[in-house]
């Protein structure tokens, strides 16, 4: 993908084109990015670390989230509301613990819930995205849950998108809500910081 030959793309067309190339994604790359996921996210360990159940051909893993808690992390998931809104957020407390939730049937954790405001006790969070770019604009699925998660996040929190690393192109659209990356985690790339600027 060459994003400046497509400049003119709108979000829309950004989201069909990441979701066919997730869809063209094989099993064994899946797996293996996964695990290359789950090894880089060692180092963000540490204090409390929002994050996510991945679902469909999104990047990630159970293991990273084990990666995680085993490493001294205490990792809230995502619970997501039953009427638009911001998304609730629970301790995951391993597999076991999970359960189907309302939406798409996206594993959650069954214990106590945070409400919104538990993304502001996070040091890091750790979010799916369909691309970021180099400045840092996230472009998510459309439904807006993170857009108005985001805002309770403590304001010294680092927001990392995870993706592939194809999905991290130059520019995507951006609009003047869009709550900016601090840094993207790719498999093959690991942690980098935002804004990024390619080596000449």
């Amino acid at each position: 993908m060459h994003p400046t030959d497509n400049e003119h793309l709108g979000k829309a067309d950004w989201r069909a084109r990441l979701i066919a190339g997730r869809a063209a994604i094989s099993a064994q790359q899946r797996v293996g990015e996964a695990r290359a996921l789950a090894d880089a996210v060692a180092g963000l360990a540490g204090g409390t670390v929002c994050c996510y159940v991945p679902f469909g051909a999104e990047p990630g893993s159970l293991a990273l989230l084990d990666v995680l808690r085993d490493r001294g992390a205490r990792v809230l998931l995502p619970v997501v509301p039953p009427a638009a809104g911001p998304l609730d957020w629970a301790v995951y407390e391993g597999t076991s613990a999970l359960v189907p939730g309302r939406y798409r049937g996206i594993l959650e954790p069954g214990g106590p819930r945070l409400g919104p405001e538990g993304i502001g006790e996070a040091d890091r969070v750790l979010l799916p995205a369909l691309g970021v770019d180099h400045t840092g604009v996230r472009l998510g699925r459309g439904a807006g849950y993170y857009d108005r998660s985001l805002p309770f996040a403590s304001p010294g929190a680092e927001l990392v998108a995870v993706i592939r690393d194809t999905e991290f192109v130059e520019r995507l659209p951006a609009e003047p809500h869009d709550v900016r990356m601090t840094a993207v985690l790719t498999p093959g790339r690991g942690v980098l910081a935002l804004p990024y600027t390619p080596p000449v």
